[in-house]
Formats: C-alpha cells, sequence, structure tokens
C-alpha cells in the first residue's frame, strides 16, 4: 500500500490515511436517486492530532475554522453541491487544503498604535481655532436703523 500525500505547501503535506471519509444521503429533492445514492460526502481530519501538521498551523486551523471544528479538535467538511461522489469528495478535499493553506499563510503583522506628533496636534488646534473665529464672525447682524 503506497502512502499518498496531499501537498498543502511547499514544505507540508497530509497524509491520505489521516483523512475519514463517510457517504450519506443528500436532503432535498432530487427524483428517484436521492433514496437509493449516497452523494454527499462527510469529510473528517483530525486537525489536533495530525502528524503531518506544525503546531503553528493547528492553532491558526483553530482560528480560521470556526464551526467547522468540533470540540475533539476534527476539522469536518460536508459537500453535497454536485451529484456524484466523485465530484463531492473532489469538492471537500479542496475545500479542506484551502483552510488549510489559509492557515499555512503567517499572520498578517499588528499594527503598532503611533500618536500623532507635537507638530500635527498644534496644526490640528491652529485650524479648529480659524474654524471656530469663522464661525463666530458669522453671528449676530447689528444694523443701524
Amino acid at each position: 500500500m503506497a502512502i499518498i500525500s496531499i501537498p498543502i505547501t511547499n514544505t507540508v503535506s497530509i497524509f491520505e490515511h489521516e483523512l475519514k471519509e463517510k457517504f450519506v444521503h443528500s436532503g432535498g429533492p432530487g427524483g428517484q436517486n436521492v433514496n437509493k445514492l449516497a452523494t454527499t460526502v462527510q469529510l473528517r481530519f483530525d486537525v489536533l492530532n495530525s502528524t503531518s501538521l506544525p503546531e503553528r498551523i493547528k492553532a491558526r486551523v483553530k482560528a480560521i475554522a470556526g464551526g467547522k471544528l468540533n470540540r475533539a479538535g476534527e476539522l469536518m467538511i460536508v459537500a453535497n453541491k454536485h451529484r456524484t461522489q466523485e465530484r463531492n469528495r473532489a469538492d471537500a478535499r479542496e475545500r479542506l487544503v484551502e483552510i488549510l493553506r489559509e492557515a499555512a499563510k503567517p499572520p498578517p503583522p499588528i499594527r503598532r498604535p503611533t500618536r500623532p506628533s507635537l507638530n500635527a496636534k498644534r496644526r490640528r488646534m491652529d485650524s479648529k481655532t480659524k474654524r471656530g473665529v469663522v464661525k463666530k464672525l458669522r453671528g449676530n447682524v447689528h444694523r443701524d436703523d
């Protein structure tokens, strides 16, 4: 039996034997086939116990996956867009790889809070003062009758 790996990035890949697939009946309308064929795919991947993922990616998957990650640490993807098992299976695997690739990207840099310079504060206060003077000049107009 050959070990098949699914590439995520240039350095990270997961092994196919770590994936668990279950085929279930699709819900909704579908005519005669809906009760005979199990075309929906439930793909499970145990993120927390995976030996092929580094810890930083596991941590990011927790943050990214949201409701797709259960308490046991399994990432579950349900695919039922297509009418055949094969296409749903491929769709589920593509979506899994997308999530893992997103998690493999380094997180965006955290913005360091900055403070305005003293000169910028002065310019701001000067413009507010000038604006206040203009508004004050618009005040009451006195007529000499």
